[in-house]
């Protein structure tokens, strides 16, 4: 079964309004509490990665928060029942939460804590840089053959049938609510519950990879008494998954007729979308490696070779992370955004790249993977509540409202950043992960990283290949093989085992609650993940 078969036909009916013109983000009213929710999310994003290391997905509850205002009994806030204007209120939120917190906050600390406070804001605008990048790229390659609408986007999807929910009540409201009490009552637990129903809708081979990962990972010690990160095997199966899946989107972007176009899939934007998406994106990401080069002042720390060597190789590591974080955040709904930074971090400090080069580096493609991930997301969420592209005029000019919401939501990030980053940092308040890049650069590398990380490419590209760019199965093995969660490792195979059991026996009728019930879980978890990650952040800021 491909990333998509089978799954618009699992969602209920339901027919959205489409009014003649879609709701613009600088409408007074919806830029007001654009703004207003923006704040809340940049705030949020920032306090739980500084505090608990974490950022949460804030889309369900942006979804959650518009679903409020719109019942306030005021005539100009009653507007905002349309589901297309909760739609970009949610994009913003969480825009706000992802770029402030994963691709501004977390690359400028890296600088903080190397000691080279008066370069900051050369890497706050390398961040910004980034980050606008990225979500241009998802944007213009959003429904071409790699990064299809119709493909999973898990947390898009519960964004989507919580708008939903909403909007129609009755019986898919009420599974919505069992399956989010279900989410909310596991997580609350331990159980993640997200993993359980992204696991009931996506890719049943990618996932079962993922799963397998998982469980390698977490069991590592016990089963081949090796701790697997020390000989970089999950580092080196994602370089070889990574690169093989990047040519596989070149393919794509190359062949006159794509495997989908064959079964007459259709898509409102094509390969050639695609390649001028990635295209136009690493030149502008080279670009932009380029000004934060020169205004660090690298020219006088390398050789004109070297310069032109790390440049080149900074481009092509974001376009790369940038496929990779975009896969992985497509099929599992995890993206593996501070791993994949971490990689070419390990592969530039095998390339002998000076470490304030290196800080630099691994800032700048830190800076792209929550806001290519999350515009995604969006954009599926979007996708559905405008008919699953119906109506093409309608559904275009809603998704480049989406990108004003995402870019109102980049902007009011940067700007809480800008204005509050030193009283985090002056209070010893980092995201751990940047105390992870620089103590990961300080410590330098021995000739045996080359050789380990050379090994362990050679079996990823192999699965990668194997899979095909629709299972995407290295990238999953590996995404899950970077991240110690066996207990998600264990849920994702009860939850696959339990579909293929309700499939078996009541056949696909049962498909559609599955569904409605899998997005309830994923909504549940995010809700619970997010009230207990504010209370520990609130607790320890006490």
């Amino acid at each position: 079964m491909s990333n998509s078969e089978g799954i618009e036909n699992r969602i209920e009916e339901w027919k959205p309004k489409i009014p003649k013109v879609h709701p613009k983000v600088w409408e007074p009213a919806t830029l007001i509490f654009g703004i207003i929710v923006a704040i809340l999310g940049v705030m949020i994003g920032c306090e739980l990665i500084t505090r608990v290391g974490i950022t949460p997905n804030t889309s369900v509850i942006g979804a959650i928060i518009a679903l409020l205002v719109a019942r306030i009994p005021i005539t100009f806030i009653s507007k905002f029942r349309d589901v297309h204007k909760q739609n970009l209120l949610q994009t913003v939120i969480s825009a706000g939460t992802f770029i402030g917190g994963n691709c501004i906050l977390l690359p400028i600390g890296i600088l903080w804590l190397f000691g080279k406070i008066e370069l900051v804001p050369v890497m706050f605008l390398g961040a910004v840089i980034g980050s606008l990048i990225s979500m241009t790229i998802i944007y213009k390659v959003f429904d071409t053959p790699a990064f299809p609408a119709d493909g999973i986007w898990p947390p898009g999807v519960a964004t989507a049938e919580t708008i939903i929910a909403g909007d129609v009540g009755g019986k898919r409201a009420i599974n919505l609510l069992y399956g989010g009490i279900a989410g909310g009552i596991g997580t609350y637990f331990g159980i993640p519950m997200d993993i359980f129903g992204v696991c009931w809708i996506g890719n049943i081979w990618a996932l079962t990879m993922f799963a397998v990962g998982l469980l390698i990972r977490g069991y590592s010690k016990i089963l081949f008494s090796q701790d697997l990160m020390v000989i970089y095997l999950p580092h080196g199966l994602m370089i070889g998954a990574g690169l093989v899946a990047l040519y596989q989107i070149i393919k794509i972007m190359t062949q006159k007729k794509t495997a989908e176009e064959k079964e007459k899939l259709t898509y409102s934007r094509n390969a050639s979308d695609l390649k001028t998406g990635f295209g136009a994106g690493f030149t502008f990401y080279l670009l932009g490696a380029i000004i934060v080069a020169f205004l660090g002042g690298l020219y006088t720390k390398m050789s004109t070779g070297q310069l032109i060597g790390f440049l080149l190789f900074t481009g092509f590591a974001t376009v790369a992370a940038a496929t990779i974080i975009g896969l992985a955040a497509m099929h599992a709904g995890w993206f593996p955004g501070f791993a994949t930074a971490l990689i070419f971090l390990v592969l530039g400090i095998v390339f002998g790249f000076p470490p304030l080069a290196l800080c630099f580096m691994v800032g700048y493609i830190a800076s792209i993977g929550g806001a290519y991930a999350d515009m995604g997301y969006d954009l599926k969420a979007g996708w559905i509540l405008r008919g699953k592209g119906a109506n093409p005029v309608f559904e275009m000019e809603g998704r480049r409202q989406q990108y004003w919401a995402e870019l109102l939501g980049l902007i009011v990030a940067a700007a809480f950043v800008l204005i509050f980053y030193k009283g985090y940092f002056t209070n010893d308040l980092f995201p751990p992960v940047s105390r992870v890049f620089v103590t990961t650069i300080n410590a330098g590398t021995t000739s045996g990283i080359a050789k380990w990380l050379l090994i362990w490419a050679i079996p990823g590209a192999i699965i990668q290949f194997i899979g095909g760019p629709k299972r995407q199965l290295g990238i999953l093995l590996a995404t899950g093989l970077l991240i110690f969660n066996p207990i998600a490792g264990w849920t994702g195979v009860i939850s696959l085992i339990t579909r293929a059991i309700l499939l078996k026996k009541y056949g696909k009728g049962i498909e559609n609650p599955m569904y409605v019930l899998a997005g309830g879980f994923i909504a549940g978890s995010a809700i619970v993940s997010f009230g207990t990650g504010t209370v520990k952040a609130l607790v320890r800021k006490v």
